[in-house]
């Protein structure tokens, strides 16, 4: 197996527009201040895995990215379409991530792209009831198709999805990503 991808999926940090469930208790600059500490974080951490990554943006060039987080970083613009149709373009083997994981270590990234070896799917579940991480070995827009997003029935639908196709995930631990303003309070490192 080649040694899988990370996806980092991204969005510019224009306030009002990143993190926007955030924004009642930090406003619209704070809500964006977080977004960014979050994807230096993500990005930093992706880095240190020493796996390769690229980070598949949308509203922000290329250039602007790279400015921002460095002339190594592979900078993919997400694509037309909903979540599911960015999801499916992300390439196998490898793993889609968001940017909003302050738990997310560099370890934990590793230990992502060991399971692959021994599992054809890999999830991370959010305590949201979400994921923070989906990993496959091969192409597999099935784990996508008809899952209603942001919601606590993605990672139910997703192992549903998984047993129907006699797929035994490997699930690594599960985290906390940020949405809302109490999800940083153990995290105060990334307030603005």
């Amino acid at each position: 197996m080649k040694t899988p991808v990370i996806s980092i999926f991204a969005r510019w940090p224009t306030p009002g527009e990143a993190k926007t469930r955030l924004i009642p208790g930090y406003g619209p600059k704070g809500a964006a201040a977080i977004y960014r500490k979050l994807l230096e974080h993500t990005v930093a951490q992706a880095r240190a895995s020493k796996l390769p990554f690229a980070l598949r943006t949308t509203g922000g060039s290329a250039a602007d990215f790279r400015a921002w987080l460095g002339d190594d970083v592979n900078v993919v613009d997400q694509g037309e379409g909903d979540l599911t149709a960015k999801l499916q373009r992300a390439p196998a083997p490898g793993f889609c991530i968001g940017s909003d994981c302050p738990g997310l270590t560099a370890d934990l990234l590793r230990e992502a792209a060991e399971a692959l070896h021994t599992s054809p799917v890999t999830i991370g579940p959010a305590s949201d009831g979400g994921y923070w991480l989906i990993g496959f070995r091969e192409p597999s827009p099935w784990l996508f198709e008809g899952i209603v997003w942001s919601t606590d029935a993605v990672l139910p639908a997703t192992l549903e999805r998984c047993g129907e196709r006699g797929v035994e995930p490997a699930v690594l631990p599960t985290l906390s990503d940020v949405d809302e303003p109490e999800d940083l309070a153990d995290w105060p490192q990334f307030q603005p």
